[in-house]
């Protein structure tokens, strides 16, 4: 017999109940009954957020036959991490379009363009260790131009910025035709032969949501590039790791690479929990200044508790509301009505702001005043001892995070121009902290008067100073000639009568003349 809609729709319906299995409670551990740990199942509760699982690329990223590369290697230390990850704040790889929309608020964005700029304002200078090579004021010159040509700077600034926002940040060596696939997927070795003079294109900050890691060395830790990809997939385009520079400055451990993609930990993931509580904070003062004050109407109620009117109540309360301003006036019924007003205390508010504000500045090592160009107050407030600390941090991470880039990229500049590496030619940051006019000039003169009573005492002679300001680099004596030495200035008639007498006595220093010896 032929069964019809409903009546199959009703038999699926109890075969499905049939197979539901109802699940035991959740058993708890204590003394009252409950069972031991030992009864407890092996298997760790499911955490109620995502696991840890390799990054999935973005479309057309990697080819469909190189999406998995070599993850399935990490099951055994993915399934582990996954099973107690419970234990910690759900602390997970949010994924690159949640890290770019938190690229949005300003809170997230200001903490990586403030260190990314700090990072390069100053840039860097370069540097040659031969002082006998008569080119190497030109070279310098020269490659100092191509260095502004090429936008090094900018370059290494939007990597920086990238590295705070994704954890990771990509700089392209651009030296090859685009379409020729095999060239781009070999290694990429800085000499004359794959860079000729004249073959360097430029350099491309590429966003890390467009490389996805390929094969890697995930089964010997004595390996080079373990757990370092040797290819990505750049929107399909398999690339060498050679022509990818790739920048992070806050590595993750070898078991949750794989999952951050081989990036790092980003800023904007590491102050989310602080950044959340200034944001709740700054919404539930502001709520508290829009209703600090609560107006509390005297009436007499008991006729409507015991069955009155509660319509009067509300139309009295609607009353008030309509003219509840500074200009309005409302009249009381002077045996029943009267008005009283309860105020919240806002005196500490300002301290609980500046607290989530000082959170939210200590986990990306940055003061206030460079975040948020918040001063201290008080008298003699300063915080000079602030931003040299926070100028020391960012030197460490220049020097960790630009120095490899930085020397591949002139390399790769010193061949374009030349044909050639000069071994000689090297770099260092301008340092970020510098005096003022004042203070300058304050440190100059006390050197030079140092130096007078050194040549007076007979410690240093003139020529021995003269080289110590030629050979100082940030002097404005530098590159002077030591052995051309200026004419002596004239003494004086006194002087000369007693230095030119024979057998006349030799004049003391000064420093004898004026103690008596």
């Amino acid at each position: 017999m032929t069964r019809g809609p409903a009546a199959a729709a009703l038999a699926a319906r109890v075969k499905a109940q049939k197979a539901m299995k109802v699940q035991p409670p959740v058993p708890r551990i204590g003394h009252n009954g409950g069972p031991r740990l030992g009864d407890l199942p092996a298997k760790a509760p499911s955490a109620p957020f995502a696991s840890l699982h390799p990054v999935a690329p973005a479309p057309a990223t990697a080819p469909s036959h190189a999406q998995v590369a070599m993850d399935s290697a990490m099951a055994g230390p993915y399934e582990f991490a996954n099973n107690f990850a419970y234990f910690g704040e759900g602390v997970i790889w949010p994924g690159f379009p949640y890290l770019a929309e938190l690229t949005q608020r300003p809170e997230y964005r200001v903490i990586s363009e403030v260190r990314a700029k700090e990072m390069t304002r100053e840039g860097f200078k370069l540097t040659y260790s031969d002082e006998d090579d008569e080119n190497a004021a030109d070279k310098l010159k020269e490659l100092d131009q191509a260095c502004y040509d090429f936008k090094i700077i900018d370059i290494l600034r939007v990597a920086a910025e990238q590295d705070g926002f994704y954890g990771g940040g990509h700089i392209y060596i651009d030296v090859c035709n685009d379409n020729d696939r095999a060239e781009i997927a070999a290694p990429l070795k800085i000499d004359k032969a794959k860079i000729p003079k004249g073959g360097l294109k430029g350099f491309k900050n590429i966003e890390p949501i467009w490389c996805y890691p390929g094969t890697y060395n995930s089964t010997n830790p004595l390996a080079p590039y373990y757990f370092r990809p040797q290819q990505w997939y750049v929107n399909g385009l398999t690339v060498h790791t050679t022509r990818l520079l790739t920048l992070v400055s806050r590595e993750m451990p070898d078991i949750l690479k794989a999952a951050y993609s081989f990036r790092g930990l980003s800023l904007s993931q590491m102050a989310k929990p602080y950044v959340d509580n200034w944001l709740r904070t700054r919404q539930s003062v502001s709520d508290l200044l829009h209703s600090f004050s609560i107006i509390a109407i005297l009436s007499d109620l008991q006729a409507a508790i015991q069955g009155g009117p509660w319509e009067n109540i509300y139309n009295r309360v609607d009353q008030f509301n309509v003219l509840r301003d500074n200009r309005g006036a409302f009249v009381l019924d002077k045996e029943t009505e009267d008005i009283k007003s309860i105020a919240v205390p806002l005196g500490t508010l300002d301290k609980l702001q500046a607290q989530s504000q000082e959170q939210m500045a200590s986990v990306c090592q940055t003061p206030l005043v460079k975040l948020l160009g918040v001063t201290p107050s008080g008298l003699n407030a300063s915080s000079d001892g602030e931003i040299r600390v926070f100028y020391d941090t960012i030197h460490a991470l220049q020097e960790h995070l630009f120095t490899p880039a930085l020397r591949t990229m002139l390399n790769c500049l010193q061949l374009h121009l030349w044909g050639e590496i000069d071994p000689h030619i090297g770099f260092e940051f301008v340092k970020l902290w510098q005096l003022d006019e004042a203070a300058l000039a304050a440190v100059k003169k006390t050197k030079a008067d140092t130096a007078a009573v050194y040549i007076q005492e007979g410690v240093l002679s003139p020529e021995e100073v003269r080289k110590d300001l030629a050979a100082d680099k940030d002097g404005d004596y530098a590159g002077i000639d030591p052995d051309d030495l200026p004419d002596p200035p004239d003494q004086g008639d006194g002087f000369d009568d007693v230095s030119t007498q024979g057998g006349g006595a030799k004049p003391e220093p000064a420093a004898q003349q004026r103690s008596g010896v």
